[in-house]
């Protein structure tokens, strides 16, 4: 799991009608980040500020939520619950600024539209944050996920949020992704492991923008600087490619943070070849580990 990485502690909060939810993640204090988006429906907070041609390159906090637009409001309580703890990006000795990025995809047809994510939700995710084994499925920012949307919503299975880990020479690279596609998912010999179940000849459906998306993390104990972390997330989303057909259309959100715990010193390159592989695997665990829904099978039934 993505608490592999020593120091990072991962919490959800589930909606009590299990179709939506958020997901917190907690880094060690230093930790460096960067991102990069693909895809043309994005939903972010602080995503400019995570590139690497900006000043700030730590974190406090990571959401990713449910509820679209809607579940940004979960970082608000992140950084309330940072201030509580002293945790923050010390401002001219005068107060502690919680850097908290987000970044939410669309569950609104499966229960958001009723319960969304909220600042008490973002909350309640770092109170439930463990540094050891967390559940993964339909739980938190995967309690609304679906996959093989291409020839129409009807036709989806359930998805979720997946958790996968490598470890080499004392390096550890680790993923957490939840996984919401347009496309189908693709087991490690290329065939539909949860994809849509329309009837073959069944065209593909008129998307609707914003409804579809891959959130994922990648974080390593190796140190590297921030310009290295957006390299770790632009080879996370290598993995996203791998895995995902099609995937990084304009009617996803597609993201992918690089993250550095600055822990343990080794080839920079040895890291951007395990990312691809982590964000796959947690993307297959995501929908194997699913729990169906009305209308929407999952693979963990």
């Amino acid at each position: 799991m993505i608490t592999d990485v020593e120091g990072i502690r991962v919490g959800h909060w589930t909606h009590p009608g299990g179709l939506t939810g958020c997901t917190v993640l907690l880094p060690p204090e230093g930790t460096v980040a960067s991102c990069e988006w693909r895809g043309g429906a994005p939903g972010d907070r602080e995503w400019v500020l995570l590139q690497p041609e900006q000043r700030v390159d730590r974190i406090h906090g990571l959401v990713l939520s449910g509820g679209s637009a809607f579940g940004l409001a979960t970082a608000d309580g992140v950084m309330r619950w940072c201030e509580d703890n002293g945790i923050g990006w010390d401002v001219a000795g005068v107060v502690k600024v919680p850097i908290v990025p987000a970044a939410i995809l669309f569950d609104l047809r499966l229960g958001g539209s009723t319960g969304r994510p909220d600042a008490e939700s973002g909350r309640a995710a770092c109170e439930a944050a463990t540094d050891g084994k967390f559940e993964v499925g339909s739980v938190g920012a995967g309690a609304g996920c679906t996959a093989g949307k291409l020839h129409g919503i009807e036709w989806a299975v359930k998805s979720g949020i997946g958790s996968f880990s490598m470890a080499e020479d004392g390096v550890t690279v680790s993923a957490l992704v939840a996984a919401n596609p347009v496309g189908d998912v693709l087991d490690e010999a290329g065939r539909i492991l949860a994809g849509s179940r329309a009837p073959a000849g069944t065209p593909p459906a008129r998307f609707s923008e914003r409804e579809n998306t891959v959130l994922g993390v990648v974080a390593t104990n190796v140190v590297l600087t921030k310009q290295e972390a957006h390299l770790l997330a632009k080879a996370g989303q290598d993995g996203v490619a791998a895995v995902v057909r099609p995937a990084h259309t304009r009617y996803d959100g597609d993201v992918v943070f690089g993250l550095s715990t600055r822990q343990v010193k080794a080839p920079v390159d040895l890291v951007l070849a395990m990312a691809p592989k982590v964000i796959a695997g947690a993307i297959r665990n995501a929908v194997m580990a699913a729990k169906g829904a009305p209308g929407f099978p999952g693979l963990a039934d």
